[in-house]
């Protein structure tokens, strides 16, 4: 009976420790790595040339073109190969503001905040004229209108109320938080479609075919300027697309929107009957001498004979909202993840395998740049029609959840990569980050790489004021970045990486995804 305790002891151990040799944490080069990342960081350098320097970032803009130039260039700078602007398809017009001025002048003076709607026109010239309410609850509402409106500005009638906020904007996970998401078990990836026939998407539809009716109304009058109100409170502006950016679609008229207070007040006065006047000054230009879209791609070479064809990916998106300069969404990432190719380089890491980043363009229109990328080199989702490309991908790591640090991983459904990273976040304990979460998250470039297969992950990341202040919008500044986070970002990504460069196997993989089709 002793002999056989014994015999199963050791194999037990033998069994534990074959385990853990296939995931050895090599320390000396986790400390490498530390040590660089951690005392000689440049990620806030980068992100402030990715900013400030070069300005929004909406996609096919000037600001994006210089942010994806400097890019390639710095990252050949550090030692980089084979960095480069990659054509991913067409994307359309390109579309940038030149100039943008709105005051109130009767019954006093006060300049707004506002912020063009992207993609749609100027105003020719400066215009000046009283405000006007328009009121429509159907389209038959707006005759009431006709006749009237040649010149003005027009700001339309809502029912939407400020309401404060009892909670801080910002915000990291607490152990309980993090638990949960820990404890979460595997959930069917479903993807639902909204009920077609609930009441919410009949109210919706009629929402958009009411104002659509109005653009098209407006513009028949000759308005001037739309006023909309923005989402946001206490001066933040979330922004959004006010037209197309497809080259064939047609010019929509110059639309602002407007901060809540500063429509809230315009609303309340004109109700009142008091008279409202404004002037405004709005220029944006379209720029369609290139309508193709572009990814910055550069690499680490592999110098393992047999493992160097196999690549390991990391990525953020570069291309921004215009509101402001792009900081947390996602000039964070971006600066993260070329940091992690300056600290690799910095420390002469040789990998096996070759180490690409990715920085993408058009996100925020719907992962365009991810997609096509995915597209040209690994496969259609459509149709699951996968290159040869795609079974050497051993895995990709995204980052875009603003510039909170890292917490852990989604391990997107992926269960049996969940102990292949285990041990590759015990290192970073100390730092907050050892959460593995089987959910899925969404929203981003990960996605593209998820649906033909490879396994695609997003950090987790502390919220701090991302969806309460910053997230497309006017406040999303390069003082709104947290250094430190960014810095323990950048460091454990870098580990990740090294890891997955030089793992004797590829990260394992879930069962392929069934084509999407053309739905």
């Amino acid at each position: 009976m002793k002999r056989k305790l014994l015999f199963s002891s050791l194999l037990i151990a033998g069994i534990a420790g074959s385990v853990f040799a296939q995931e050895p944490v090599d320390q000396a080069a986790v400390q490498k790595i530390r040590d660089e990342g951690l005392n000689r960081s440049k990620v806030m350098e980068t992100a402030f040339y990715l900013t400030d320097v070069a300005g929004p970032r909406l996609a096919g803009s000037p600001g994006l073109k210089r942010a994806q130039n400097w890019a390639v260039n710095q990252l050949k700078s550090w030692g980089l190969a084979n960095a480069k602007l990659e054509p991913w398809g067409k994307f359309g017009k390109g579309w940038e503001v030149e100039k943008n001025y709105a005051a109130i002048t009767v019954p006093y003076y006060h300049a707004i905040i506002a912020i063009p709607k992207a993609w749609t026109s100027s105003t020719n010239g400066q215009v000046k004229s009283d405000v006007v309410l328009v009121k429509a609850d159907s389209i038959t509402d707006l005759n009431n209108y006709k006749g009237k409106l040649a010149g003005k500005i027009v700001i339309i009638d809502n029912n939407t109320k400020l309401t404060r906020s009892t909670k801080p904007d910002l915000a990291r996970y607490t152990d309980a938080e993090l638990e949960e998401m820990a404890k979460a078990t595997a959930q069917p990836n479903q993807r639902r479609a909204m009920d077609r026939n609930s009441p919410q998407f009949i109210a919706m539809q009629k929402t958009r075919a009411l104002r659509a009716a109005m653009n098209t109304f407006f513009e028949k009058e000759n308005v001037s300027l739309i006023l909309s109100m923005a989402r946001g409170t206490d001066g933040t502006v979330f922004t959004t697309n006010g037209a197309s950016y497809a080259d064939t679609a047609k010019a929509a008229l110059p639309e602002l929107e407007t901060s809540g207070e500063d429509y809230q007040r315009i609303l309340r006065l004109l109700k009142a009957g008091q008279k409202v006047e404004m002037e405004a000054d709005i220029k944006t230009q379209f720029f369609t001498d290139d309508l193709q879209g572009y990814d910055v791609v550069a690499e680490i070479p592999g110098t393992d004979k047999k493992l160097k064809d196999q690549v390991v990916m990391i990525g953020g998106h570069l291309d921004s909202w215009h509101g402001a300069t792009g900081a947390t969404d996602n000039a964070a990432g971006s600066a993260v993840m070329m940091e992690v190719m300056r600290i690799l380089k910095a420390i002469d890491f040789k990998p096996k395998r070759t180490i690409r980043i990715a920085l993408w363009s058009s996100e925020e229109q719907g992962l365009f740049g991810s997609r096509g990328y995915v597209l040209n080199h690994f496969g259609d989702p459509k149709t699951m029609e996968l290159k040869p490309e795609q079974a050497k991908i051993s895995a990709y790591y995204n980052l875009d959840n603003g510039t909170g640090k890292i917490r852990g991983i989604y391990l997107q459904g992926d269960s049996s990569a969940g102990p292949v990273f285990k041990p590759w976040f015990e290192p970073f304990k100390d730092l907050g980050a050892s959460t593995i979460t089987i959910r899925n998250t969404g929203g981003t470039d990960h996605q593209s790489f998820d649906a033909v297969g490879i396994p695609g992950f997003q950090f987790i990341q502390d919220a701090m004021d991302y969806g309460t202040r910053t997230h497309h919008s006017n406040q999303d500044t390069y003082d709104r970045l947290s250094e430190d986070d960014l810095k323990q970002a950048a460091t454990i990504v870098a580990s990740f990486v090294y890891n997955t460069s030089q793992r004797q196997e590829m990260i394992p993989r879930k069962e392929l995804p069934k084509a999407q089709g053309t739905n």
